[in-house]
């Protein structure tokens, strides 16, 4: 079997968002958790953080660290940066802010694994 490497996911992710622009309310997806090979996909998933997602979001925007930290508010790029790089979390006030701006659920901007 061939295994997509995290890259091809962020890929993907990116690849949905274009699809969303260009097709709006007419697109359709099913967001259920089965997946054909489940090891894969819970890989996968835990190798894209809550700051990838964002970084993806923000790129796709084309917007630098520097305009997203001003919608969220008046945050510094530099904070902006350490969210993406995982190295300060992502707040719940901060991901709500960020499902506003990029219209998409709050779960994308937090770390919600569980122990299952």
């Amino acid at each position: 079997h061939i295994h997509p490497s995290p890259f091809l996911h962020k890929s993907l992710l990116r690849l949905l968002d274009v699809l969303r622009s260009e097709y709006g309310s007419r697109l359709k997806l099913s967001e259920d958790d089965e997946c054909v090979e489940p090891g894969w996909c819970k890989e996968t998933k835990a190798a894209v953080s809550p700051g990838d997602v964002m970084r993806i979001y923000r790129e796709n925007q084309q917007m630098t660290q520097a305009q997203l930290g001003e919608r969220l508010g008046g945050l510094a790029r530099q904070t902006v940066s350490n969210m993406e790089r995982g190295r300060r979390a992502i707040s719940l006030a901060t991901a709500r802010k960020l499902a506003v701006i990029f219209a998409v659920p709050v779960a994308r901007f937090l770390n919600l694994r569980t122990n299952n």
